[in-house]
């Protein structure tokens, strides 16, 4: 580019800006909808030789670090200013911002390394244009909305690839094919972008400025913010990042101000690299223009305020501070003076429907749950290390209980409790905890091992039939439920096994991706055997495929279970082990058998894990396990399964419908 005509390329323009819209997609004959985009902002300027500079939101150049998407458009010697945003392709065919973060660190590498003079050539980027600000000397600042997209999709585009028009749709055209915004942004949703753009048709580009013409309609809610100072971590993160210290410019005064901290989101190079940018800049003082509370800032060392980074968040508080945060990443395009404090966001969760508790502000609140009256505690207490609180698990429990209360009909179940949240101290419970309600309902068996509980050679199991029952539970801060292949029946006694599991349970060097190759062999195998497999995630690292059965032999289930996975090892000893010792599991996925074991308990459809986050042992189809190519496809949090719910129904509940006897060899 060096040897073209840089000195014709347009003027950069400082971009506009959207608002939020309030959680009110704009709806009538006034206006369009586009794409929401997960990527960098950035101006494309093409001079008339074809000479093309990119840069970013706040004048930054951009054209070396994504030079694959720059000399594309031929415009027969017209100039042009493009808007739009570059953005990275996952494997699944979807925007994902969190490669363009990874790539976006392998370049920051790239420019301190020897070969800095070299092409940067990483993963391909693509351009994706929503605006035309200038085409040959004609400026189109103060042409309507209308008119610069027509000049827009006028542009030859020679290759897609890698410079492509983002699709805009008008009301007119929507309401034309019987379909509405509401339809629009469900498509958004379904295609896994960040959300819908409202634009008013009449609008001129006003730039720099964020008016009522474009308006945002963002499915998650994220926040720009300035790294002020961090914590180091302890336990597992000794000796590396723990957590960041935020900040904000408040929008009335400008002034500096403390908004919050961030600990999850991060991957371990993400921290590693985030103390080597951090270490000096530090300073002996925050920055902030009111010092923020001690009990927020134990620990802290404290940084120049010049990085500027994204989060995810729930709630900004009336407080001021982000609730229920997860790191995104640096934002090199952005500049620490734009940064401006969000706007208070009240409560984090919806209002629940009337049946179900709702998570109060007070430390007790009696509710109804069914027809039971329950009075619940503590319910703004983080339980997961994102900040998802018990009034929040307790809120999904009560809300996903339709589908799983089934699952844990007649089944026993072992409780994993987590009174102080995940990270701290964590037990299993077998037995009905003393002080549970008269009208639990429980089930007295024999102990199957070497200490009973409080019985003789018994253990006192919950059974969980009923909504209250999951929502007395919840509020033990009983975050895992794992029950047995085989339910009770009357008088105690202990039917036959209707249920057959395989547990694959992915070895170091392996994931979830390699579970999903090893599922997909064992589907084709049961199917010829005359049963029906279903899968669900495990909520962890792994995942479980189950078959609806029918044996009047307890022990059978694992032995049939043990011959198949003895039969994958031996076609596939590189990749698939039968047994449990930890020096035969490297690079190999571990099929457990064992579970199918009358003593042994597998995690419960729906169940929360006590992870980092609220993750969920989540059912799937069959096409996801098949299209799976990143642990992230088949990563899903609370919310993601109340939507998957709305959306798919129970996707076990055929479980019972296809029960077929166990093959006898």
């Amino acid at each position: 580019m060096a040897a073209r005509d840089t000195a014709r390329v347009p003027a950069w323009v400082e971009p506009m800006l959207a608002k939020a819209d309030g959680g009110r997609l704009r709806s009538g004959p006034e206006w369009a909808y586009e794409y929401k985009l997960d990527g960098y902002r950035a101006a494309m300027r093409i001079a008339p030789d074809g000479t093309t500079v990119l840069t970013s939101r706040n004048n930054i150049d951009f054209t070396a670090e994504f030079r694959g998407v720059t000399g594309v458009l031929d415009l027969d010697g017209q100039a042009a200013l493009l808007d739009g945003e570059v953005v990275v392709y996952n494997e699944d065919g979807r925007i994902d911002f969190e490669l363009m973060q990874e790539r976006r660190g392998r370049y920051v590498k790239h420019q301190s390394s020897l070969r800095r003079d070299e092409p940067f050539d990483d993963l391909p980027v693509r351009f994706l244009a929503f605006d035309l600000l200038q085409l040959g000397e004609r400026s189109l600042l103060a042409s309507p909305y209308d008119e610069r997209r027509r000049l827009l999709t006028t542009l030859p585009m020679p290759d897609l690839h890698k410079v492509s028009v983002v699709r805009a749709v008008t009301f007119a055209e929507l309401d034309a094919d019987h379909r509405s915004p509401a339809d629009f942004l469900a498509h958004a949703a379904d295609a896994g972008y960040e959300g819908v753009v409202a634009k008013l048709r009449s609008s001129t580009y006003q730039p720099g400025h964020r008016p009522d013409s474009w308006l945002k309609h963002p499915f998650i809610q994220t926040a720009e913010v300035i790294v002020c100072g961090w914590r180091p971590g302890q336990r597992s993160f000794t000796g590396t990042l723990g957590g960041l210290l935020l900040g904000a410019h408040d929008p009335a005064t400008g002034d500096l101000v403390y908004i919050g901290d961030v600990g999850t989101g991060f991957s371990q190079a993400a921290r590693a690299d985030l103390v080597t940018m951090l270490t000096p800049l530090e300073r002996r003082t925050h920055p902030f223009a009111t010092t923020p509370p001690r009990e927020d800032t134990t620990r802290a060392r404290w940084v120049e305020p010049h990085l500027v980074g994204e989060v995810v968040y729930r709630q900004f508080t009336r407080g001021g501070r982000v609730r229920h945060t997860a790191w995104r990443g640096l934002r090199a395009d952005k500049s620490p003076d734009d940064v401006r404090a969000p706007r208070s966001t009240g409560q984090a969760a919806p209002e629940p429907a009337p049946s179900e508790p709702a998570p109060p502000l007070g430390p007790k609140i009696t509710v109804q749950a069914g027809n039971r009256r329950l009075t619940l505690s503590n319910l703004d207490k983080p339980l997961f290390p994102d900040g998802f609180t018990k009034g929040e698990v307790i809120n999904y429990y009560s809300r996903v209980a339709p589908v799983l209360l089934p699952h844990l009909a007649g089944r026993p179940v072992t409780f994993i409790r987590f009174p102080d949240g995940v990270g701290g101290q964590q037990f299993f419970e077998k037995n009905a905890p003393r002080g549970a309600p008269d009208w639990l309902p429980t089930v007295t068996l024999p102990s199957t091992g070497s200490r009973s509980g409080r019985g003789e050679g018994t253990i006192d199991y919950a059974l969980l039939d009923e909504l209250p029952a999951l929502v007395w539970a919840a509020n033990l801060a009983a975050l895992e439920l794992h029950v047995p292949q085989w339910t009770v029946g009357p008088g105690a006694t202990r039917r036959p096994p209707d249920r057959l599991v395989f547990d694959l349970d992915p070895g170091p060097g392996t994931s979830i991706v390699d579970c999903c190759r090893v599922a997909e062999r064992l589907h084709d195998v049961l199917l010829a055997d005359g049963l029906t497999p279903f899968a669900k995630t495990s909520g962890s690292k792994g995942m479980q495929l189950y078959c609806g059965i029918r044996t009047a032999d307890p022990a059978a289930p694992s032995a049939y279970a043990k011959r198949l996975a003895q039969r994958l090892a031996r076609e596939t000893p590189a990749t698939v082990t039968a047994v449990m010792v930890k020096a035969q599991r490297a690079g190999r996925v571990f099929v457990d058998w064992s579970q199918n074991n009358p003593a042994k308990t597998t995690v419960a459809p729906y169940s929360l894990r006590g992870r980092e986050h609220p993750t969920v042992s989540t059912p799937l189809t069959w096409a996801e396990v098949r299209a799976c190519r990143h642990v992230s496809h088949l990563t899903f949090t609370a919310d993601d399964v109340l939507d998957r719910v709305e959306t798919h129904g129970d996707l076990l509940a055929p479980l019972l419908e296809t029960q077929a006897p166990l093959p006898a060899r």
